[in-house]
């Protein structure tokens, strides 16, 4: 049998090539196209709390961003963005913004912590007995947050009251410490441990140093706690009872003037680190409306720049930015006062400590002191001077995100991370003027880095100045904040889970301490522009130099709320993002709380475990990227097999046709029904076996030019996808062969189609001659409807939908979208279907070429022959084409609930293009018409 199979198809070496070519053709298409539908696909799964409002429905983060806790529980951690620094490009950025569909996207770059001083003024006014000429105020601090649960005791601030004359040190740039100008006209030398401090005047009239440890002890405060600072100031008590000091001793002299006050208040600072980050303003303002909660001052704008000032033989990088009203961190200050009968005017440096803690002292009160007091004063007083509010740049601080274990019974365990390195807050060799905060010794919940900046001896001075300052209140749909865990600006709070832990907290929920490896962390206290980002990092070496964009919020256009509809053009919009961008994509859509029990370790201060229930954010409309195939790619590429097959199916078809004479010969002989049917359908096997294995052989080479990842096993399926395809062409034809009795090739190929009048016109005769094929006519005419309907949709998904429909189909939203892939299968399926339509006309002329060589015999020129064929074959695009384009045109109509002007054009120009396309593929067969001899084929028949 295979020998005889093997001889079949090399007696019709030409038909059997065109056929290998048609099953060639299709299975590498579609092996190779089908590479490109395993996509990062966005699958919307859960259930939607439909009442929620979020400011922006889609949350971009870097690649890699989602923790494996948050892709099982589908949830996101309040302030997600408190320990994610960078990770986006700025040409990531511009590949969201032009996506389509998107109202706005809001870049978000965190930069770190900055420490800045908080003024917390301690009164020691009622501290002070008026009735001694000298006497020093010790001040006991204590530092108390999460909800006074952690607490750590200080070194004491000494405040020295005396009623004798006290002269100041006037210090200018490069002074000599062998004669230090002062403010009664003279000069004193400083020594190398003292320093150019206040100097108390005797009676005798000499003077003597009161020295400070800050000069010599202490060294960089960037190296050493506020825990271990301490300090000692000098205070005049006047003959009028007001109090004067040197400049900035004095709470109530921010002006630097040392003018005299009826109060003594000293000024106590407390080191709070500030979240710095950078936005786009007009994004910001579109997104939550920012200019509007402006308090104080101005907005940041896009054209502020870092402004660069030469002081001596250093520069000042000044970066603008807009600070919050609220620094929502739980810090206070507790401090007792007692009072010691000793001076330590003339006390060395080195015996400083010893003097002043030797005696027990005399108590003179206490007092508390909250931070957000102390912030709220120094917005009011500073505001009303030359700009508010600085903080040092020198080091920033950033922090890894929370690890957690998961409990037996479903809660969480944050993971205790020891307290952080010191020198990441400050090194000798990177001045930072400020020490790091008390709480930063305690055991964390984060790991900690310092932000890569530059360093050395012409690194410049950098610091942060507001311009203005904004309520987070104000912001857009900041009063929903409880429902809505994802938002920006929100400060996370923890409820206590069980009794003991509300018992501990005092039936209050635990806040952000200030340590930036606390487990809750406070939003962005300060907000700078994008641009200035670069001359900020510029030179560090860090990675974020590079990519320093956080998140990407998105607001998709006309989704005023939730719905279905809205719900499915969100999730297309993220879809599409995350194809150009590659980066995590999550859908923010119909976010709502999901409160989860969280286990927190005792910390070092005194913080007992606490376990918590804190208010994550579950994504209602949740968002998995997963590699699955895209079922509409999918479906346009089994038309392109379903064409090929009707392709096949013809051409095989005719070949039955054509050896009708030898079929019948065979079933004479006794060949049985089944023999024939193998015949057939062994010959169309063996083509599709070939044609399979040289598509495995093409495909990998074939993807590797067009850009489409086809690996081996992808490219082993042509093998049974040729088989299959040729297999199912050839089954109908082999049954109908089988089936066929003898007789039946007495019977002429083409029947007469009686039904029909006799045509007048040579289009209406080339009407008759499709009619007398009525199933040759409908595969062919069948094969161009499906390309040119698939062709249809796409393009009216590409062009008059920007790349996609969204609708409603059976009650159901879905969406169809279309990528560079699809376009291509539809352009193939619509080529194949006008080979089909070739194929047709071919096999037309070839079973009645007797009838033609007749007509040209009668005196038809090949002028007028060529026309009959040209118009069957117009008449059989039109056909194929006009039924395709309405299909398409009904299928976009129905998805969309509607017919808009700019679908019916896009229908007409594709059927158009169908009909030409049809019509260029008639040019193949008729100019096959010379070549017929009409003496031999009239001596045939």
């Amino acid at each position: 049998m295979l020998g005889f199979i093997w001889r079949q198809l090399r007696g019709r070496a030409g038909r059997s090539v065109a056929l290998l070519a048609g099953v060639l053709v299709a299975t590498t298409g579609f092996v190779v196209l089908t590479g490109a539908t395993t996509t990062s696909h966005l699958d919307v799964i859960g259930t939607v709390e439909r009442n929620t409002q979020v400011a922006y429905e889609i949350l971009v983060r870097p690649h890699g961003t989602r923790t494996p806790l948050e892709a099982e529980r589908g949830l996101v951690r309040p302030n997600y963005l408190s320990g994610l620094f960078g990770g986006i490009t700025t040409e990531q950025y511009e590949q969201v913004k032009q996506v389509p569909g998107i109202e706005v996207a809001a870049p978000i770059a965190m930069l770190g912590y900055s420490t800045t001083l908080l003024p917390t003024p301690i009164d020691l006014t009622e501290a002070v007995d008026r009735s001694l000429d000298q006497q020093v105020i010790r001040v006991d601090p204590t530092f108390h947050a999460e909800r006074g649960l952690s607490s750590a005791p200080g070194k004491p601030r000494y405040v020295y009251v005396t009623t004798k004359p006290l002269i100041y040190p006037r210090i200018e740039q490069g002074f000599d410490s062998a004669a230090v100008p002062y403010s009664d006209g003279r000069s004193y030398p400083a020594s190398d441990t003292c320093g150019p401090v206040p100097r108390e005047v005797q009676p005798n009239g000499r003077s003597l140093p009161i020295c400070d440890p800050g000069y010599a002890l202490l060294g960089n405060p960037g190296t050493y706690s506020e825990r271990e600072d301490w300090s000692l100031h000098a205070v005049h008590l006047r003959p009028d009872g007001r109090f004067q000091a040197d400049s900035s001793v004095l709470a109530t002299d921010r002006d630097n003037t040392s003018a005299p006050s009826d109060r003594l208040v000293m000024a106590y600072d407390l080191t709070v680190p500030f979240l710095l980050a950078a936005v786009d303003p007009a994004a910001e303002e579109q997104l939550v409306g920012l200019d509007d909660a402006v308090v104080t001052g101005r907005s940041i704008r896009t054209d502020d720049t870092v402004a660069v000032n030469r002081g001596g033989t250093v520069d000042y990088h000044q970066i603008p930015v807009l600070v919050t009203n609220r620094p929502f961190i739980d810090v206070s200050l507790t401090a007792r006062f007692s009072r010691l009968a000793i001076s330590p005017a003339g006390v060395e440096v080195i015996d400083l400590e010893e003097t002043l803690s030797r005696p027990a002292g005399t108590p003179a009160g206490s007092g508390r002191y909250d931070l957000t007091a102390g912030h709220g004063a120094m917005l009011a007083e500073e505001l009303l001077q030359a700009g508010c509010c600085r903080g040092q740049l020198q080091t920033v601080v950033q922090s890894a995100e929370v690890q957690y274990d998961q409990l037996p019974d479903g809660s969480l365990r944050a993971r205790p991370q020891p307290p952080g390195d010191p020198q990441v807050y400050g090194r000798m060799e990177t001045f930072n003027p400020l020490p790091r905060p008390w709480l930063a010794d305690d055991t964390g919940s984060r790991s900690i880095r310092a932000l890569p900046l530059p360093t050395g001896a012409s690194t410049p001075n950098r610091f942060w100045r507001a311009v203005g300052v904004f309520d987070p209140g104000r912001l857009a749909g900041f009063s929903d904040l409880g429902q809505l865990p994802l938002e920006t600006y929100q400060a996370p709070t923890a409820e206590g889970a069980d009794d003991r832990s509300r018992a501990a907290l005092g039936g209050q929920p635990l806040t952000p301490s200030g340590n930036p490896a606390g487990y809750l962390s406070a939003p962005p206290l300060l907000l700078t522009n994008l641009g200035s980002v670069p001359k900020l990092l510029t030179g560090g070496g860090g990675s974020q130099a590079k990519a320093p964009i956080s998140a990407i919020r998105v607001r998709v256009a006309d989704v005023g709320g939730y719905s279905e509809r809205s719900a499915e053009q969100v999730r297309l919009v993220a879809e599409q993002i995350a194809a150009r961008t590659g980066l995590d994509v999550d859908i923010t859509l119909g976010s709502s709380g999901a409160p989860q029990t969280v286990e927190l370790p005792a910390g070092s201060f005194g913080r007992p475990m606490l376990r918590l229930t804190e208010n994550w954010s579950a994504l209602g409309v949740a968002s998995v990227i997963t590699q699955a195939v895209d079922r509409k790619s999918m479906v346009l590429f089994v038309l392109v097999l379903v064409v090929c097959v009707l392709f096949l199916g013809n051409a095989v078809s005719a070949a039955v046709r054509d050896r009708r004479s030898e079929l019948a010969v065979l079933s004479c002989l006794g060949w049985p029904v089944r023999r024939i049917a193998a015949l057939i359908l062994g010959e169309v096997a063996l083509l599709g076996l070939v044609a399979g294995l040289l598509a495995l052989v093409l495909a990998i080479p074939l993807g590797i030019a067009l850009g489409i990842d086809v690996d081996w096993r992808r490219a082993a399926l042509a093998v049974p996808v040729a088989l299959l395809l040729a297999v199912a062409a050839g089954l109908v034809p082999a049954l109908r062969a089988a089936r066929t009795h003898p007789a039946a090739a007495l019977r002429p190929i083409v029947a007469p189609a009686g039904w029909v009048r006799r045509p007048r016109t040579l289009f209406g005769l080339a009407l008759v001659n499709l009619a007398r094929t009525p199933g040759r006519t409908f595969l062919g005419a069948g094969a161009l409807a499906i390309g040119v309907a698939a062709l249809t949709l796409v393009t009216a998904a590409a062009w008059a939908f920007r790349g996609a429909i969204v609708g409603s189909l059976l009650g159901d939203v879905v969406s169809l979208s279309v990528r560079g892939a699809d376009t291509v299968a539809a352009a193939a399926t619509v080529l194949l279907g006008a080979a089909a339509v070739a194929d047709v006309l071919y096999l037309n002329i070839r079973d009645r070429a007797a009838e033609l060589a007749t007509l040209r015999a009668i005196g038809w020129t090949d002028a007028e022959l060529g026309r009959l064929v040209g118009y069957e074959g117009l008449a059989l695009g039109l056909v194929g084409s006009t039924t395709g384009a309405a299909i398409g045109l009904a299928s976009a109509g129905w998805l969309i609930g509607a017919l808009p002007g700019v679908l019916l054009l896009v229908a007409a120009l594709v059927a158009l293009a169908g009909a030409l396309v049809s019509a260029a593929a008639a040019l193949v067969p008729t100019a096959l018409l010379p070549r017929l001899r009409p003496a031999r084929l009239l001596a045939e028949e």
